[in-house]
């Protein structure tokens, strides 16, 4: 796994993803989608887990690959910004 581009996930930030949601519109494995984009396929399982937030490099290269925007794919969720 490439760790630059990935961020660990800190408590009480956390980003939704809906990566899985986009590669089953696109008929996509793990697999397929880590190849598109350079990365290992336990790198796509984290991401989908929530264990990991994507660098914004990473983020681009998947919103890429399903034409969308990046805030179409990962949510940012943290109460702190709400206020």
């Amino acid at each position: 796994m490439d760790f630059s581009e990935i961020l660990f996930f800190k408590e009480g930030i956390g980003m939704k993803t809906r990566i899985k949601e986009f590669r089953a519109r696109y008929n996509m494995t793990q697999e397929e989608l880590a190849r598109k984009i350079g990365v290992r396929r336990e790198t796509i399982v984290f991401l989908e887990k929530g264990k990991y937030n994507p660098s914004l490099r990473l983020a681009y290269k998947i919103a890429r690959v399903f034409n969308a925007r990046i805030e179409d794919l990962f949510i940012f969720d943290d109460e702190d910004l709400k206020s």
